[in-house]
C-alpha cells in the first residue's frame, strides 16, 4: 500500500527513544523528511544515526525540553526554518511521575501541565499556519490509554491528557475545512524504557499483561504503524478519532 508520506515533512517530538523514534523510524521508511528531538545529546546522536539508515529523506535533530517554553519555541523556529513548513506534526513526550494525589503540589501539577499540554499547544500553534496555508495537514497526539480508563497510581497522566483529548477532538472540528486531520493515539503497554520503568517502581505494574486480551505486552512497531497510517494520504477520512494500541486493554465500548 502507497501511504503518500514520500517527500512530507514530519516533526516527532521526545523521539530520540521509546514510541517516538519508532514512528520516525517508520515515516523515515515511507520516505519523509524527518525534525526529531529529545533532551540527551548522546540518545538524539544515536536515533538520528539509526533513522539516517532507515529512509532516505533528509533528517535533524535537535536538543530540548518539551516542558520548556523557550525550547519549545526555538525548536519550532528550527524546523520551520529549515525546511519552511510541517506536514505532520507527531506530538509526544515523557510521561510525568508516577504516583496518587496527595504526593504531588501545585508546582508538579504545573510542570505536568506544560510537558503534556502546554507543548501540544506550543507545538500546534508554530506548524498551523503552514498547514492552513497548503490546505493539507495531519496533527496527531500520543497520550496513553489512560485517557480512557485510568491507570491506578497515574493521577498526573491521568488527569492531564485527558484534557489533550478535549483539544485535538476540538481542533479536529475547527480544521476540517482546511483539510487537516487531527487524531489521538493512545498506546497500551508497550515494550519502552518507561514501561520498565514503571514496573521497577510499582511491582504492580507487572501483572498488567494479565489484563490484556492478546497475553502480551506491545512492541513499539506495532504502534508506528498505525500513527504513520493516520499520518498517511489513505487515512485522510479520519479525523477526531482517538485510537488505542492496547492489545484490547481498554474495555469501554466507544
Amino acid at each position: 500500500m502507497n501511504l503518500g508520506l514520500k517527500n512530507k515533512i514530519a516533526f516527532v517530538t521526545a523521539s530520540s527513544q521509546g514510541l517516538g523514534k519508532s514512528v520516525a523510524l517508520e515515516l523515515a521508511k515511507e520516505g519523509a523528511h524527518l525534525a526529531i528531538c529529545g533532551r540527551n545529546q548522546q540518545q538524539l546522536i544515536n536515533a538520528k544515526k539509526e533513522i539516517d539508515k532507515a529512509g532516505e529523506g533528509e533528517i535533524i535533530a535537535l536538543k530540548g525540553d518539551l516542558s520548556n517554553t523557550i525550547d519549545r519555541e526555538r525548536m519550532i523556529s528550527e524546523v520551520i526554518q529549515q525546511f519552511k513548513k510541517v506536514d505532520i506534526l507527531v506530538t509526544n513526550t515523557g510521561g510525568p511521575p508516577a504516583g496518587k494525589f496527595e504526593d504531588f503540589d501545585q508546582e508538579d501539577w504545573d510542570n505536568g501541565y506544560e510537558l503534556l499540554l502546554g507543548s501540544v499547544v506550543s507545538l500546534i500553534r508554530g506548524v498551523l499556519p503552514g498547514m492552513k496555508e497548503q490546505g493539507w495537514g495531519r496533527i496527531i497526539t500520543i497520550t496513553s490509554q489512560a485517557v480512557k480508563q485510568p491507570v491506578e497510581n497515574l493521577i498526573l497522566s491521568n488527569s492531564i491528557r485527558a484534557s489533550v483529548v478535549g483539544l485535538m477532538k476540538t481542533l479536529a472540528t475547527e480544521l476540517g475545512h482546511h483539510n487537516i486531520t487531527v487524531n489521538n493515539v493512545m498506546p497500551g503497554y508497550t515494550k519502552t524504557n518507561r514501561l520498565k520503568k514503571l514496573i521497577e517502581n510499582n511491582p504492580s505494574f507487572s501483572s498488567a499483561i494479565d489484563e490484556i486480551p492478546l497475553k502480551r505486552f506491545g512492541n513499539p512497531e506495532e504502534f508506528a504503524a498505525a500513527v504513520t497510517f493516520l499520518a498517511s494520504e489513505r487515512a485522510s477520512f479520519i479525523t477526531g478519532v482517538s485510537l488505542a494500541v492496547d492489545g484490547g486493554w481498554v474495555k469501554n465500548i466507544l
